[in-house]
């Protein structure tokens, strides 16, 4: 895909997430439910319990798992399945094609669920699936309306405005390779964005954060994106963000935010990227943050 014919696409499709959900989490007209990232890898039972827990609780919450993500997506949403089964919440899988998201069928089952789950795989298998659907138009209602919607992995990625696809450009062409795990640099034109679901306005979420090494990735997305917070989520950690617009960290181990709103960056002729002042939080388990502010806090 050429540089020129990417961009507008991301315009595009930012455009149309967007005006799904106008307003910021905590701000008049704003969604009344609840965000549940997780940055992938096991996932803790106490993450697990909570997010039964923001969907009604046991006997209350009915769930619904969209596994479109994975390669094996039967298997794994019937694996999630039982585990929310397990906690006591009523769980179904809801596994369709592209062509079956416009049905008036998916979104009034998806319009019943009290929570929306998102497991792992590939993000782009979900953006394929979804993007400008009915059933995306349905989740985006549920979320504004009070549901809890939750993701692991690619689940976590296609939550905000902006998405890191896990592609790259080959340096010097307008192509774009996948490179696996291995980010060498930090530069634009480096990584390929294109939009999410528009759920998490102004940030753009990297997951498996520390785990995998991923900071080279999202330093020069957010350096050639500075109006976006990074939100970079490591394994077994959530991201919770409430409907009175702050986060908070629950898990294993960290989230890390790199906030560059206010930072002086290179220009686009420059022959390196850079900044200063630069904003880097590390927040633990307990820890809180509003993006309204940039002010974070850590645990007792």
């Amino acid at each position: 895909m050429r540089l020129r014919e990417l961009g507008l696409g991301v315009m595009l499709f930012s455009c149309i997430f967007a005006a799904a959900v106008p307003a910021q989490p905590g701000e008049p007209g704003a969604p009344r439910g609840t965000l549940f990232i997780v940055g992938g890898g096991t996932q803790p039972r106490e993450l697990v319990r909570h997010f039964v827990d923001l969907a009604g609780g046991s006997g209350r919450a009915r769930i619904a798992i969209l596994p479109m993500a994975s390669a094996g997506a039967e298997e794994s949403g019937r694996g999630k399945a039982e585990q929310l089964r397990g906690m006591g919440a009523e769980a179904f899988v809801l596994n369709f094609t592209r062509a079956q998201a416009n049905s008036d069928s998916i979104a009034r089952r998806i319009a019943s669920a009290t929570g929306i789950w998102f497991p792992g795989g590939d993000q782009g298998r979900l953006t394929d699936v979804l993007r400008g659907s009915a059933t995306l138009r349905a989740i985006q209602a549920r979320y504004r309306e009070g549901a809890v919607i939750g993701g692991t992995s690619a689940g976590a990625a296609i939550m905000s405005d902006s998405m890191i696809t896990g592609d790259q450009f080959r340096t010097g062409e307008d192509t774009s390779g996948y490179y696996g795990d291995e980010y060498t640099r930090i530069d634009r034109r480096t990584i390929v964005v294109v939009a999410g679901f528009g759920l998490l306005p102004g940030a753009i979420v990297d997951q498996h954060f520390v785990r995998r090494e991923r900071h080279n990735r999202l330093l020069s997305v957010i350096l050639e994106r500075p109006s976006l917070l990074g939100v970079g989520i490591d394994e077994g950690t959530a991201l919770r963000v409430d409907p009175d617009g702050t986060w908070g960290v629950e898990g294993a181990s960290v989230a890390i935010i790199y906030d560059a709103r206010k930072a002086a960056i290179t220009g686009p002729q420059a022959p390196h990227l850079g900044a200063a002042s630069l904003l880097v939080h590390v927040l633990p388990a307990g820890s809180t943050f509003d993006p309204r502010t940039g002010r974070a806090q850590l645990p007792p």
